[in-house]
């Protein structure tokens, strides 16, 4: 019994933990580049790591902490810019296929003894090295605080501060979606991603609202990234082709084109995957490794979504209608 209750404990920390709420940061983000403009971007890690490494650059460099926020928007907007320009004209596979090379390249100029000086190289940035700025805006008291069978410092990397600030960020970033997507803007994405040819016959600038879509879900995409190193170092293997892996579970469990899709669809996702993984490390210790759990998992994932695209693509909270995307 006391095993039990670990284990659902450890499922019930992931609803809340940071890196949940990173990974519905970025759905959020890739939502708006697919579910809502059928833009197929494969490299939402790209924009992460962006973030991350903007964040972490700039509060080196001694930046306080909300121009290092701006910074990372900054950079996950210039990114979208230096991407979108060449290649929103391409459509379907030929985007996945730009996009996931896009996002391989900053992975490795990050690893780059080129720009190790600011990079770190393959070893990254030292927490230490970014967090102080923001552990100094905690407006909680010093000490530990428990919350139900939940317990965790007030203030520091894994703390009760953090996920305060990443979850405040999903909701802003909910808000935000919910009232540009409700706009007559919001209306031509959807128009693009179900006929683009009828909405330029209508004289609107595809590309233009393309481009400003994919500015929109890189910059909260960068904003992920930030979230995601939080609780960590800034590693660029860290943020490489697995996690926009996971991105896209996540926005498809809970389904595209949906609101809360995401938020539900990343929660639900990080939930299960520890529940499988301590369930496993519990039930077959001595039997098998940590790291054939480790890998059980991630094939777990690939079926999952498998499952998912075949007889669920519009996931829990969409609508099949949704899915009628222009992606010749």
């Amino acid at each position: 019994m006391d095993e039990l209750t670990r284990v659902l404990t450890q499922a019930l920390a992931e609803l809340i933990a940071p890196t949940t709420a990173a990974y519905a940061l970025a759905a959020i983000g890739l939502n708006l580049h697919f579910g809502y403009t059928g833009l197929l971007n494969m490299g939402q890690a790209g924009f992460m790591l962006l973030g991350a490494y903007g964040f972490g650059i700039a509060t080196i460099a001694g930046a306080p902490f909300w121009l290092a926020f701006l910074i990372a928007m900054a950079a996950g907007a210039l990114f979208a810019l230096i991407l979108g320009l060449p290649t929103l004209t391409l459509r379907g596979d030929y985007l996945a296929i730009v996009t996931i090379s896009a996002a391989e390249i900053i992975r490795m100029l990050g690893r780059s003894t080129v720009f190790q000086e600011w990079t770190g190289g393959a070893s990254g940035l030292k927490g230490n090295q970014f967090k102080e700025t923001f552990q100094a805006l905690s407006p909680l008291p010093d000490g530990r605080m428990a919350l139900g069978p939940l317990e965790y410092i007030n203030t520091g990397s894994d703390s009760w501060w953090t996920r305060l600030f990443a979850w405040g960020l999903v909701l802003v970033a909910v808000l935000f979606v919910w009232l540009i997507t409700r706009s007559p803007w919001g209306r031509v994405l959807r128009g693009i991603r179900e006929d683009e040819d009828a909405v330029r016959a209508l004289g609107k600038s595809v590309f233009s609202y393309k481009m400003q879509a994919l500015v929109l879900g890189g910059v909260l995409g960068a904003l992920a990234g930030l979230v995601f190193v939080l609780p960590r170092s800034i590693a660029p293997d860290g943020l490489g082709r697995t996690v926009t892996f996971f991105v896209w579970t996540v926005m498809l469990l809970g389904g595209a084109a949906t609101l809360f899709g995401p938020v539900l669809g990343s929660m639900l996702f990080f939930a299960v995957y520890m529940l499988l993984r301590a369930g496993m490390r519990t039930g077959l210790e001595g039997v098998v490794s940590s790291t054939f759990v480790e890998q059980f998992g991630g094939l777990l994932v690939g079926v999952t979504l498998m499952i998912l695209v075949i007889f669920r693509p519009q996931g829990i909270l969409g609508n099949k209608r949704e899915l009628a995307f222009n992606v010749r």
